[in-house]
C-alpha cells in the first residue's frame, strides 16, 4: 500500500504503509505506479486528481481508496458517528452540501464543492479513516461500501479516458431527420418553427413563446386554454387541438437543446463521447455528472452509440432492481420468491397479493415513494399484507424521516438530518404561538421529508448493488483480457444507475455476457449474503445502442 502525499515542488511523496517515505519526480509518478506490484493499493485525496494522468502514461490501478469519497461517507454514516473523524469540526476534508430538491425523484443533489480552510494531510487522514472503520459496530459492513465506492470512482475515471464509441455523422443524421437541417445562428430547426406556427394559428395567438415557461402560461390563456402548468403531464389532461402539436415542440426542443449540434460538438471528439461522472453526486450515492448529461441521454439519439468495426456492445440493466432490492433489504422471502421467476410483478399477480401486473407495478412503486393517492394508496393495505416485512421497512423508515431521524442503506450510507426549513417549521407548529396552519405547513414538509427517506434506503441500496456489480465486471474484463491494455480488450464505456454499457471485441461477447451475469450474483452476495435474492439481467449484443431497447 502506498500513500500519495501531494505534489509540491515538482515532486510527489509517497509513503508507504511500511519502510521509509519516497519522493518521486511528478513526471516519475507514473513510472512509480508502473513498477509497483499490481494488487498495490493507492490511497490519494481523490481520484480525479491523480487517476487521468496515469491512464494517459499507459498506467491502471488495480485498487485505490478515495480519502475524500470515503471521508463523506465515514463522517455521515451512523456506523461510525461516534469516531474521532464523524466528530471533529469541519475541515479540508469536508465539502459543503448545497441541498437542491429534485423534482423528479425527490432526493437531494450535491450542487457545489466548497473546500474548508485548513491542510489537508493524507497521512493523518488516512488513519482517521481507518481507526473509524476498526470502532464500528459493523467495520466490513462499511468497508465494503468504502472498497466499492473507491472502486466508482476508478471506473468513472477509465470510462472518462476510454469513452463511448460515437459516429458524429449518424448524430447529425438523426438531427436531420427528426428537426430539418441545421439552422443559422439563432434560428429555429425548420419543424420547431413549423410547430410553433401550427401552435399559434390553432391559438389565434401570434406571438405566443413555448421556450418561457411563464410566457407560454400567458399565451395559452390568451387563447382560451387555462393551464396551471406547462409541464408535459399536466398539459396532456387538456383537449384542445394545439395541445398536440406544443407537446411534440417542446419533445423536439429538448433533444434540440441538451443534445443537439452544439452538443455534439462540445462533448463528442474523435468519435468518442467522454462525460465528466460525478461518483456519489448524489447523496443516495447515486452518480450525476459536471456535464454532458450522460445520465439522461435520450433514446432518439442511442443509435449514434455505434461500436467500432469488429466490436460489439454487450447492455445489460437490472430488471425491477430497486423492488427486488427493498425485498431483499428486507429480508422479505415471499416477495424474493415472487421474483424468483423472472417478472416481480407477474410473480405479485401469481401470488394472489395483486389482480394486475399494472396494479402490482403501481402498488409496489407507490409503496417506495410513499403514493397515499389513487391505485398506489387503494392498493396499499393489501401489499402489506402481502409482504408485510418490505412494507414495515419503507414504512418505519418514512416514520423515522418525518421524524427528522437518520435511516441508513444496507452497507451504511446514511441520510442526512432535514435542514432549518423542517426545523423552522417544526418549531412554529408546536410553540406557544401555533396556528393550525402552521401545524399544516409542518405535516406537509415532515411527510415530504418521509418520502425522501422512504426511498433513501432503497435508492441508496441499489446504487451499492450497481457500485458492486461493476467493481466485480471490471475485474472480469480485466481477468477476461489475459494482460491487454484494458482499452484493447472488453471494457466499460457507460454507466446509468442500473445499466452498464460494454465495449468488447466481437470474439469476446458472449463472453462478456456471462461475466456480466456473473457479476450481478457477485453484487447480490456481497450486500445480502446468503439469502436466494435473484437480480435478473436483461442483456443484448448489439452494434448500436438503439437496438438495446
Amino acid at each position: 500500500m502506498y500513500i500519495v502525499v501531494g505534489a509540491t515542488g515538482g515532486s510527489v511523496l509517497l509513503t508507504p504503509e511500511s519502510g521509509s517515505p519516497e519522493v518521486v519526480s511528478a513526471t516519475g509518478f507514473a513510472a512509480a505506479v508502473r513498477a509497483a506490484p499490481p494488487d498495490t493499493r493507492w490511497v490519494w485525496d481523490e481520484t480525479g486528481r491523480w487517476y487521468p494522468d496515469l491512464l494517459a502514461s499507459g498506467v491502471r490501478v488495480e485498487r485505490c481508496v478515495d480519502l475524500r469519497l470515503s471521508h463523506a461517507i465515514l463522517r455521515n454514516s451512523v456506523l461510525t458517528n461516534d469516531s474521532e473523524l464523524a466528530t471533529a469540526a469541519p475541515g479540508p476534508w469536508d465539502r459543503a452540501r448545497v441541498e437542491k430538491r429534485e423534482q423528479d425523484d425527490a432526493l437531494f443533489a450535491i450542487d457545489e464543492d466548497v473546500e474548508l480552510a485548513g491542510e489537508a494531510d493524507p497521512v493523518a487522514e488516512w488513519e482517521l479513516q481507518q481507526a473509524a472503520v476498526a470502532a464500528s459496530a459493523e467495520p466490513g459492513r462499511i468497508q465494503r461500501l468504502l472498497a466499492a465506492e473507491s472502486a466508482g470512482a476508478l471506473i468513472a475515471a477509465e470510462m472518462q479516458f476510454t469513452g463511448m464509441p460515437w459516429r458524429p455523422d449518424v448524430h447529425d443524421d438523426i438531427l436531420t431527420a427528426l428537426l430539418g437541417r441545421r439552422p443559422k445562428q439563432g434560428e429555429r430547426p425548420a419543424k420547431l418553427q413549423a410547430l410553433l406556427d401550427e401552435v399559434q394559428r390553432l391559438l389565434d395567438v401570434s406571438d405566443l413563446n413555448p421556450d418561457s415557461p411563464a410566457e407560454l402560461l400567458k399565451g395559452l390563456a390568451r387563447g382560451g386554454v387555462l393551464a396551471t402548468s406547462t409541464r408535459s403531464w399536466e398539459l396532456k389532461k387538456i383537449k384542445h387541438p394545439a395541445i398536440g402539436p406544443l407537446l411534440e415542440y417542446k419533445k423536439l426542443s429538448r433533444l434540440a437543446s441538451a443534445n443537439g449540434w452544439s452538443w455534439l460538438e462540445t462533448w463528442v471528439h474523435d468519435g468518442r463521447f467522454r462525460p465528466d461522472y460525478v461518483v456519489g453526486g448524489v447523496v443516495t450515492g447515486r452518480w450525476a455528472t459536471s456535464g454532458g448529461g450522460a445520465l439522461q441521454l435520450p433514446k432518439q439519439i442511442r443509435s449514434a452509440v455505434v461500436a467500432d468495426e469488429g466490436w460489439k456492445l454487450v447492455v445489460a440493466d437490472a430488471a425491477q432492481l430497486e423492488p427486488r432490492i427493498l425485498a431483499a433489504m428486507a429480508g422479505d422471502r415471499d416477495m424474493v420468491t415472487a421474483g424468483a421467476a423472472g417478472d416481480l410483478y407477474a410473480g405479485i399477480v401469481a401470488s394472489g397479493a395483486i389482480d394486475t401486473r399494472e396494479h402490482a407495478k403501481v402498488a409496489l412503486l407507490g409503496a417506495m415513494y410513499g403514493a397515499t393517492q389513487g391505485d398506489g394508496g387503494r392498493l396499499m393495505p393489501q401489499l402489506a399484507r402481502a409482504y408485510p416485512k418490505a412494507i414495515a421497512m419503507v414504512e418505519d423508515a418514512a416514520r423515522a424521516g418525518e421524524k427528522g431521524e437518520i435511516v441508513t442503506t444496507r452497507l451504511g450510507r446514511s441520510s442526512p438530518l432535514p435542514g432549518d426549513t423542517w426545523r423552522t417549521l417544526q418549531d412554529e407548529a408546536y410553540g406557544e404561538v401555533a396556528t393550525p396552519a402552521a401545524a399544516d405547513r409542518a405535516r406537509s414538509y415532515a411527510r415530504s421529508w418521509g418520502r425522501f427517506t422512504r426511498n433513501f434506503i432503497v435508492q441508496g441500496t441499489a446504487a451499492e448493488w450497481a457500485l458492486c456489480w461493476m467493481a466485480s465486471l471490471r475485474n472480469r474484463l480485466t481477468d477476461l483480457g489475459g494482460g491487454e491494455w484494458f482499452v484493447d480488450t472488453a471494457h466499460l464505456v457507460f454507466f446509468l444507475h442500473d445499466e452498464v454499457v460494454v465495449h468488447t471485441p466481437a470474439h469476446l461477447a458472449e463472453r462478456v455476457v456471462e461475466e456480466v451475469r456473473a457479476a450481478a450474483t457477485d453484487a447480490g452476495r456481497l450486500l445480502f449474503g446468503a439469502l436466494p435474492a435473484e437480480f435478473p439481467l436483461t442483456v443484448a449484443t448489439v452494434d448500436n445502442y438503439g437496438q438495446a431497447k
